[in-house]
């Protein structure tokens, strides 16, 4: 079956995978989604006698109807090679107790779940520039609340055919993270702060996407953007492989009985791509009965599951959490535009009501799907450290602040339900040694030290080993310093591009 795909804002388009990985984020403004989701759950038996790459390449070859076998095998074997990855596989599943799974995603290059999406993008978005885009220069913008920019940096480095800029909230990121994108090296890599939050980054970036000026401006010059961000479909896809891989090694171990049982899935969540690609899978086929959004203090995504009514219209704070630190989740679009019944009208004036008064509400008809799909829980900072002590003191798991975050949900939804013997999966998201002061800081006071010697400390500690790509960061040059106002995103891409 071929497959196209359309705008969450104009369902009339059809468009084939290479040309929506290529352009990242559809001209009026809207989300590429698949024309339907494939129906998989027969092929299931066969699935799970695959490693990791076969999955991959199975998963993949369900939506890339344009790419060869060959071409999706190259792309997969490159991205997920055994030496950019630790261990075997490039995901691990670490059983907490007989129902609770931590699904770690941060084994890869820059030690967060983005890597497992971004060190394949670049490989299929130059397989989509030759298809489709004849023959331009791809320049990649980024917003990211930390990780993503690290790991878009490292998979886009001096990548033929490409440039990346990526822009971080000044205040707004780890010690560690800022430090992971200010030394990066490469030719074509671009790094700049903004005076603002996530959101701002988001806002900008996505405002430049779509400014006919700046498009006539890049042609001019044989150039084109492209996005990195989960706005990207390329971004999104290779998400939903390891929720089956995941399922299916429960299976594989014995703890999932049947390919009928169904499991949990609890999501650490800010933009809202991670959990989404979760949902797509079950859409699939993959059995799920629950699946677990967790916030932070920035519980925008909590209060919406809770009543329907998305409002951004609150504080925004800094927390130990720093990745999900965002109000505005983009990818909860794609999520409206099914539960809507693909309703492009509706969904194009709910994203004009967040944009014009900060606010829309989806009615009870959308709601109480969402409902039945989603639980919302928030945890704060001071629960955050109380669980990374409390899983460290009786589980002998080390978890970043992120994962924290979803374990304590987890444990507001089994308390609130009773649902404990369902299996569940938690999106293990960072090494903990990323945010290794708030970690350090929950288990013992913190001295006048800098993130180096907290990173020394906790292994002493806790007898964990960092990974050694953050212990290296020690003593690298700073290669980009810059900071712009939020209002002159736009102008920095313009000097930065050399454009008129």
């Amino acid at each position: 079956m071929w497959m196209h795909y359309k705008s969450t804002r104009n369902s009339g388009l059809r468009l084939p995978a290479s040309q929506v990985i290529a352009q990242g984020i559809s001209q009026e403004g809207g989300l590429f989604v698949p024309e339907s989701l494939p129906q998989v759950r027969e092929k299931l038996p066969l699935w799970k006698e695959m490693d990791y790459r076969g999955l991959a390449k199975a998963v993949f070859a369900e939506f890339l109807t344009d790419f060869s076998e060959e071409e999706i095998s190259q792309c997969v074997e490159r991205a997920y090679a055994p030496d950019k990855f630790e261990g075997g596989e490039p995901v691990k599943l670490v059983p907490l107790t007989d129902s609770k799974y931590l699904l770690e995603l941060w084994h890869g290059p820059t030690c967060a779940f983005k890597d497992m999406a971004l060190q394949i993008l670049p490989h299929f978005l130059t397989k989509s520039l030759e298809k489709s885009a004849q023959g331009k220069e791809a320049v990649i913008l980024v917003a990211t609340s930390g990780d993503t920019g690290k790991a878009a940096l490292e998979g886009f480095k001096d990548v033929p055919g490409t440039r990346i800029l990526v822009f971080y909230p000044r205040d707004g990121v780890s010690p560690m993270q800022k430090r992971q994108m200010v030394t990066q090296e490469g030719e074509n890599v671009g790094v700049c702060a903004i005076e603002g939050n996530f959101d701002d980054a988001q806002t900008a970036v996505k405002a430049i996407f779509t400014d006919p000026g700046m498009k006539r401006a890049l042609a001019e010059k044989g150039m084109m953007f492209s996005s990195a961000n989960s706005i990207n479909w390329g971004r999104l896809l290779p998400q939903i492989v390891y929720y089956f891989y995941s399922y299916l090694e429960l299976v594989r171990r014995g703890r999932v009985h049947s390919l009928e049982e169904p499991i949990n899935i609890v999501v650490p969540t800010g933009n809202f791509g991670n959990i989404l690609a979760a949902y797509y899978a079950s859409r699939m086929g993959l059995p799920v009965k629950k699946f677990i959004c967790a916030s932070n203090r920035n519980k925008v995504l909590t209060d919406f599951i809770r009543t329907g009514v998305y409002d951004r219209r609150r504080e925004f704070y800094a927390t130990s959490s720093p990745s999900m630190d965002i109000l505005i989740s983009s990818n909860l679009e794609r999520l409206l535009y099914a539960l809507s019944g693909e309703d492009s009208r509706a969904l194009a004036g709910w994203m004009e009501d967040l944009k014009e008064k900060g606010v829309y509400d989806v009615g009870p008809q959308v709601r109480e799907k969402v409902q039945g799909l989603f639980y919302g829980g928030f945890c704060d900072d001071e629960g955050t450290a109380r669980t990374v002590k409390r899983t460290w003191e009786q589980e002998g798991y080390l978890c970043d602040t992120h994962t924290a975050v979803a374990l304590d949900v987890y444990r507001q939804y089994t308390e609130e339900t009773g649902d404990g013997d369902t299996p569940a999966v938690i999106a293990s998201t960072a090494s903990p040694y990323k945010f290794v002061g708030h970690v350090l800081g929950a288990l013992e006071p913190l001295g006048e030290e800098d993130e180096f010697e907290s990173l020394h400390r906790l292994e002493a500690l806790t007898r964990t080993q960092a990974p050694g790509q953050l212990v290296s960061l020690r003593g690298k040059e700073p290669r980009f310093t810059q900071v712009t106002p939020k209002e002159q995103t736009a102008a920095f891409v313009r000097r930065a591009l050399g454009l008129s």
